[in-house]
């Protein structure tokens, strides 16, 4: 049901305005949205021109065009506390680790003001969190994508979070403790049977949304290791199983290098798109546990650090999820297989 907060503007582009940029135009004839805040509503969507929905903000306009822009209702600056169930690993005073499940954003932004995981851990903890991150983001340290599954640490106080964020930014370098290892399946075979992606992220040229290996981009260090591989219908591998390593945490940084190296992650409609039809080289049983899984193939299945008040040693281990479980089970027929990653969750 649609929010009665919400406003409707209509601009009907001028004869000047003809093959202009579509945010330009509505910059100068909406009152009280900046361009940046209207780049965003074109990408949630929220902009159709003669009805038809329009997600690029330089698309070049004609005269007579009608646009219609959906302005959302305005949203409460800090957010509110709600009762969302959480995979509480470990807590204690200082902080706690969550097992955090698929479609769960972890702190508020444009389209997602409410339901993620910053919500809940305010209902969750109270005002305890660390503050240091400000209120849309207090106590978070790093993230996982929404459809990325696994574990996650939250600060519990100020104390905290500056010791986890001094870990989390020389992410395991010179000694540190810092270790994050994901578990991604990719298409194809990899050449070896360990390597590492050394390549700079920063935003894509052209999608807002999407991050690229770009010259100048922020240094970006992904290492990888064969845990499985599977074969297709044709005997030859279709689908390997890689544990990676982060040496540094950039946004969608796995996602990027593994496509960037030409193994994007299965599921992943945003970087492995060009894939798709790959799905028909696998048995018939992986190719339905694909099409339902829904997301991209990667979950975040070890986690440790030094905490950060107590200096001891932390050490967790997620099992895959099942619907990631299913998709391996799926996949394993003829696998070559060296040794499963999957098995309890552990934490020391």
């Amino acid at each position: 049901m649609p929010d009665t907060n919400e406003r409707l503007e209509t601009v009907t582009v001028a004869a000047e305005d003809n093959g202009a940029r579509l945010d330009r135009v509505l910059a100068a004839q909406v009152a009280g949205l900046s361009r940046t805040r209207l780049k965003a509503l074109i990408l949630d969507g929220a902009v159709a021109i003669g009805g038809r929905t329009i997600r690029d903000p330089g698309q070049r306009v004609n005269a007579g065009d009608q646009v219609t822009v959906t302005v959302p209702a305005p949203e409460d600056a800090v957010p509110q506390g709600e009762a969302i169930p959480l995979d509480v690993v470990y807590e204690d005073a200082d902080l706690i680790v969550i097992d955090k499940p698929r479609g769960l954003v972890v702190h508020p932004a444009a389209g997602h003001a409410s339901g993620t995981l910053v919500n809940a851990l305010i209902a969750h903890c109270g005002a305890s969190l660390s503050s240091i991150g400000g209120v849309k983001r207090p106590g978070i340290v790093h993230r996982l994508d929404k459809d990325t599954t696994g574990l996650l640490v939250v600060a519990k106080n100020d104390r905290a979070h500056r010791g986890l964020a001094a870990q989390f930014a020389e992410h395991g370098r010179e000694g540190g403790a810092l270790l994050r290892e994901y578990l991604a399946f990719v298409w194809g075979a990899l050449p070896r049977p360990r390597g590492t992606v050394e390549a700079p992220i920063d935003r894509h040229p052209h999608a807002r949304d999407k991050m690229a290996v770009r010259p100048g981009g922020r240094e970006a260090v992904t290492h990888w290791r064969v845990l499985e591989t599977y074969p297709g219908t044709d005997g030859k591998p279709a689908v390997s199983l890689l544990a990676c390593q982060l040496e540094t945490g950039r946004t969608h940084q796995i996602r990027v290098h593994l496509a960037h190296i030409g193994h994007p992650l299965l599921g992943d409609d945003v970087y492995g798109a060009g894939f798709k039809t790959k799905a028909t080289h696998l048995p018939a049983a992986a190719r339905e546990a694909l099409e339902k899984l829904g997301r991209q193939a990667l979950h975040a299945h070890l986690l440790g650090f030094e905490h950060p008040v107590t200096a001891e040693g932390m050490s967790f281990r997620s099992e895959l999820p099942p619907d990631l479980v299913r998709l391996r089970e799926s996949l394993t027929g003829e696998a070559k297989k060296r040794p499963s990653p999957a098995g309890k969750r552990k934490a020391k």
